[in-house]
């Protein structure tokens, strides 16, 4: 392994020079005048597996934006890994705000600023150097690898799923392997293990059938806004549990591994209090604010309208108030369940002065992948020679569906191996990447691709 991480650090300037240019293809999948750069990135992308050393690339077509796939099996006998990743970005506005423009790469400091360079071109190409590298040094890879790479995440991978579907055979693997995702903190390495899934509900409370002048009316009918109030404010309660009959019922509880490894995170409730600006944290007794943010499901309200919201006064009760309502879940949560007992459960608590609509807008489960299984343990390894400190484990807070399109559809755990850091403004003004973790991630690859035929063959690591 050593002629290949001394090839790397022999060749970081040019790695920079490769990433502005991939950097520069403005590859906004949400603007339509931006189709062109995005069909180019992804050409781009296919050009740039070819010159890796990847085999069979090709460009499938979808209704929306290109699917660019590779593949090299050379490696029999060894696990298939299934690499996926997205090439487009997300809109720069405020573009004011960009101390840099967004698509001229440019490095300040230890960090190098473009849209897309955390989230996920930067750490897409991270892993066509370690291919690189071992194809220069070794010609050969030492896992057989298949990479798709999208360009609709950032609109919601409206048609990876169906190109999944009809592609089963030709992206059948052992395990998915995705760096899109964030480190704990700067200097502190690790493998995140689990995602929350999501039901998104909307309610619609209707009272009288018009608006109705407020002093004319207003002692006489329910206002919707204070009964839908009402009704979100009875969700929780006083130990901030949420009060929908059978919501815990299937909640997976975590395991002794799990809450001693949170333990060893680096973290402060004050600092992290300070940092969002608020007196004091909130959340469900009995549960730290780690194992809240990742492991216990949650309820909030996510939007709540009705009336006059516009400038001076408008003395009216009105007819309707709506609300958006997102629950996030664990393992091992359904989330076409847990949607149907919130709409039971807020038809029941409904008060008879009002009639209460509750649809369900979207979901998606959560995932897991065991602590002790062969990738994660993989990355495990990798992190620690790649960064030379010893990795700890967390969880995510948030969801990303195709992680459970791939368990669901080809059966397959995903490893979440990401090398961005929680500061770095993806989706925001001055997006970056820490130039240590970029570096650090292609030598951790490296590693990974390089420890996981161990790990398969011994099945748990001891």
């Amino acid at each position: 392994m050593n002629e290949i991480i001394s090839f790397i650090d022999s060749n970081k300037e040019r790695y920079l020079s490769e990433l502005k240019e991939f950097l520069a293809i403005p590859s906004v999948s949400s603007i339509k005048e931006h189709n062109a750069d995005t069909r180019k990135c992804a050409e781009w992308v296919a050009n740039q597996m070819r010159t890796v050393g990847m085999q069979n690339v090709r460009i499938f077509e979808t209704p929306g934006h290109p699917v660019v796939y590779s593949e090299w099996m050379g490696a029999p006998g060894k696990p298939t890994v299934l690499f996926y990743g997205h090439y487009d970005v997300q809109p720069v506005d405020p573009l004011n705000l960009w101390t840099s423009p967004p698509f001229e790469a440019t490095i300040r400091g230890e960090n190098l600023y473009a849209r897309g360079s955390a989230d996920d071109k930067g750490q897409v190409y991270i892993h066509f150097k370690a291919i690189e590298a071992f194809m220069k040094q070794q010609g050969k890879l030492p896992v057989n690898l298949k990479m798709i790479i999208e360009g609709e995440e950032e609109v919601g991978s409206e048609h990876l799923e169906q190109f999944v579907k009809d592609h089963r055979d030709l992206l059948s693997a052992d395990l998915v392997l995705i760096s899109d995702s964030s480190m704990f903190a700067k200097g502190v390495p690790s493998v995140c293990y689990g995602l929350r899934g999501l039901a998104y509900m909307e309610i619609e409370v209707t009272g009288p059938n018009r608006d109705l002048h407020s002093g004319s009316f207003g002692g006489s009918v329910h206002n919707p806004i204070q009964a839908l109030a009402e009704m979100i404010a009875s969700l929780h309660d006083k130990n901030g549990r949420i009060t929908v009959k059978g919501f815990y019922r299937d909640v997976r509880p975590l395991t002794k591994k799990e809450r001693a490894a949170y333990k060893k995170l680096p973290w402060n409730d004050k600092q992290y209090a300070k940092d969002l600006g608020v007196a004091k944290l909130y959340g469900e007794k009995g549960f730290t604010t780690l194992e809240r943010l990742w492991a216990r499901p949650t309820l909030e309200c996510n939007g709540i309208w009705g009336g006059y919201t516009g400038e001076g006064a408008k003395t009216v009760l009105p007819s309707k108030a709506f609300a958006k309502i997102s629950m996030r879940l664990v393992p091992d949560q359904n989330s076409q369940k847990i949607a149907k007992l919130f709409q039971q459960h807020f038809q029941r608590i409904a008060p008879k002065t009002v009639h209460v609509k509750v649809k369900a807008l979207h979901g998606g489960e959560p995932a897991i992948t065991p602590i002790d299984s062969p990738g994660v343990q993989a990355a495990a390894t990798a992190l620690e020679k790649g960064f030379g400190k010893t990795p700890l484990y967390q969880r995510e807070g948030g969801s990303i569906p195709i992680v459970v399109q791939f368990k669901k559809i080809l059966g397959l755990d995903t490893v979440l191996l990401g090398f961005g850091l929680p500061d770095e403004n993806a989706h925001a003004p001055d997006e970056h990447i820490n130039l240590d973790n970029f570096f650090g991630g292609i030598r951790t690859s490296v590693h990974f691709y390089n420890e996981l035929p161990g790990y398969w063959g011994k099945g748990k690591r001891k």
